[in-house]
């Protein structure tokens, strides 16, 4: 199963290269295949209880990335196909390869990631994007569209994934390639039978091996998806299945830092983790969506996800202690079993019914949650080492143990209901939609200790949260917008061990946000919009626990505040653009802001179709991100940096085939720099990507 993917590409790539051309215009073929390859946004997507709607008609911010996207950039994790939007930042855990995103200043885990709007049902770590249709991104709190996310993020932002449908008749294989040797290819069929094309199946898979752009940092990914689908008018109903695996060695990790400065940054590529960290996550997940139109306007819809996981990895990270020679601690290294098995149901009903002359969109259902975490772990005692010349050694001996690292017993379970219920009135030939809802949300949480496996503590807590939305449309292409919304979150966990509540998870908390903006589309082809928020919640932060020590506990309040605007479309025929720009700031009750959230940020993608060379796209991203606090105390600042992508792609016929060649190279420069400083816990830094080289060659038939 090593290399068998990647062959069966290269293969079908050489014989349709090899194919005599046919009588088929090659023109049409070209200039169809440049058409369907262009990188699209869709404005709109599923808005959780609201169902799918367009931007336009929500009082919230919500676009889609397409999968034309991830085909032509090659993304290796759905934190680079994030990278498109300016308001999104990705980060990772400290010391392991566990993606989390920061949407308006606050951290959404990939625990809290979506899939076909359900939580809890994508891999936890590390998500490849060759799966997924669309990557869809809604700005600010989405408690009352989607629930509580079950890992207690997601405040500031939600992501869901949209599996990969039947939608046409095609069959597409590609081979790739990325940075020093990562090799892989896929292919993607998707078919659609019956009388009038009610059945569809859809099957693709990918495989991809070998060390990127950071020295010694090797990836290894497979994955495989079936999506099978009936739309017989009246009922519909949809099966996807999935199972992805995914290996990364030698990880270069967080820096943390003790030092009066901000250390240098290492060279571009260097990677200074030891060669046996390593993280290998296997998931198998699902989802069947069922729906039924009971009348012209009433439509009865449920879905229903599972997902199993097992993961386990040596992790670690490093402590700059010297900034001028890079002397460094370990930490404590650890090696980490997990598995975790999730269930989510969703039931509703949507109806559309008219009073005189006011329309209204009404929304009931419910939702549950199930989680059980099993883990244990194994700290290693800490060893000397250094950010710029990293010596190799073995593992240390064990400081400490939790739980059963052959066989883990629960550590949590979760347990989340809720019932919702909203109506969107629509006044003035739906000019002016208004939108009420109630959200009834409750959240068990139990946490069982590593040593026994007792119930350590308990949280069952229940709230109503409401939501208010407003749209006015004053004239054709203009949607004004505003909200105002409630979220109740699971506690955050105390994860740092020099807490005496090491382990333990606190009471579930309560946020509000409010928000307004604009929306204008120009025309079919251009979108752009604005917004302006305020979120407020509850911050945390170490306490004296009376015993000599400090323990995690909420501490005043955060608020963040800021502006967004995006704009993506056709401005002219041929050329296209993604981009966007956000200021935030993110400021605790004590006047210090938050380390890792940048007070500017933008970023702008554009595609010409060369109109004087058939076939030839070219195609250029530039992304800047501002300042950003590097400690909590506000004494560190990271520099802003700028990073340049350049690429070009050519469609050609063979015989009646389009083939698609892409090379990228991203950041042209080479420049090393701190990305981020952003943790949920402790500032730590992550240093951006260097110079890294993507191509790929794709048949479609």
């Amino acid at each position: 199963m090593t290399t068998r993917p990647s062959a069966v590409s290269v293969s079908v790539l050489a014989l349709a290269l090899a194919a005599p051309a046919t009588a088929q215009d090659a023109d049409t073929i070209i200039v169809t295949a440049q058409r369907d390859n262009a990188t699209e946004i869709t404005n709109g997507g599923d808005a959780g209880a609201l169902g799918n709607q367009s931007a336009e008609d929500l009082p919230f911010a919500i676009r889609s990335f397409d999968e034309t996207l991830i085909y032509n950039q090659q993304p290796l994790t759905i934190g680079d196909v994030l990278e498109n939007d300016p308001t999104v930042g990705t980060t990772y855990g400290f010391g392991n390869a566990a993606e989390q995103f920061v949407i308006r200043g606050f951290s959404l885990f990939g625990d809290d990631v979506g899939v076909n709007g359900l939580y809890g049902i994508a891999p936890r770590q590390l998500v490849a994007p060759e799966l997924f249709g669309q990557v869809q991104v809604l700005n600010g709190s989405s408690a009352f569209l989607n629930g509580a996310a079950p890992g207690g993020s997601g405040l500031g932002g939600s992501v869901n994934l949209v599996l990969k449908r039947a939608e046409q008749d095609r069959t597409r294989a590609t081979a790739t390639f990325v940075g020093e040797g990562h090799i892989g290819g896929s292919l993607d069929v998707s078919r659609r039978f019956g009388d009038s094309r009610q059945f569809g199946v859809r099957v693709n898979g990918a495989y991809r091996d070998g060390e990127v752009a950071i020295d010694r940092e090797d990836r290894r990914t497979q994955v495989l998806g079936g999506a099978f689908d009936y739309d017989g008018g009246a009922f519909r109903a949809a099966l996807d299945l999935a199972y992805q695996e995914v290996r990364v060695d030698s990880l270069r990790p967080k820096v943390g830092f003790t030092t009066a400065v901000v250390p240098d940054v290492p060279e571009a590529d260097a990677n200074y983790a030891q060669d046996y960290t390593y993280t290998e996550l296997t998931d198998i997940f699902g989802t069947l969506s069922l729906e039924y139109d009971i009348a012209r306007d009433v439509l009865a819809y449920a879905k229903l996800g599972a997902r199993s996981g097992d993961e386990e990895g040596i992790y670690g990270g490093l402590t700059v202690e010297d900034a001028a020679t890079g002397a460094a601690t370990s930490g404590f290294h650890n090696f980490i079993p997990y598995e975790q098995d999730n269930q989510a149901v969703e039931a509703g009903l949507r109806a559309k019914v008219t009073t005189g002359s006011v329309s209204h969109a009404i929304n009931v259902g419910g939702n549950m949650i199930w989680q059980e975490d099993r883990t244990a772990y194994d700290f290693f005692n800490p060893f000397a080492t250094n950010l710029y010349d990293t010596v190799q050694v073995a593992p240390q001996d064990t400081a400490f143990v939790g739980g059963d690292l052959d066989d883990p017993f629960p550590i949590t379970k979760r347990e989340f209901a809720s019932l919702f219920v909203s109506d969107t009135l629509g006044l003035f030939d739906d000019r002016v939609l208004l939108t009420g809802g109630l959200r009834w949300q409750d959240i068990n949480v139990r946490v069982f200790s590593y040593f026994g496996g007792g119930l350590d503590t308990e949280f069952d807590d229940e709230a109503v949260t409401p939501v208010a939305g407003l749209v006015v449309k004053p004239v054709e292409g203009l949607s004004l917008y505003a909200n105002y919304i409630e979220a109740l979150q699971e506690g955050p966990r105390a994860n740092d061990v020099e807490f005496s509540n090491f382990g333990s998870t606190l009471a579930p908390r309560r946020s509000t946000q409010y928000e307004a903006g604009a929306k204008f589309y120009f025309d079919p082809s251009i979108f752009a919009t604005v917004a302006v928020y305020r979120i407020e919640r509850p911050g945390t932060g170490a306490v004296d626990d009376g015993n000599g020590g400090v323990r995690f506990a909420y501490i005043g309040e955060q608020v963040n505040e800021g502006v967004e605007a995006t704009v993506n479309g056709e401005l002219a025929p041929g050329l296209r653009v993604i981009a966007g720009l956000n200021f935030a700031d993110s400021e605790f009750e004590s006047g210090l802001d938050a380390a890792g959230v940048p007070e500017f940020a933008a970023n702008a993608n554009v595609e010409w179709d060369v109109p004087f060379a058939r076939g030839l796209t070219l195609n250029g991203r530039v992304t800047h991100t501002g300042e950003q606090e590097a400690n909590a105390a506000n004494t560190l600042q990271l520099d802003s940096w700028t990073v340049l992508d350049l690429g070009a792609r050519y469609v050609f016929a063979a015989g009646d085939s389009p083939v698609t060649l892409r090379l990228t190279v991203d950041n042209v420069t080479n420049e090393a720099y701190w990305a981020s400083a952003f943790d949920a816990f402790n500032p730590a830094l992550l240093q951006g990507t260097p110079r890294t080289v993507k191509a790929s060659a794709s048949i479609t038939f």
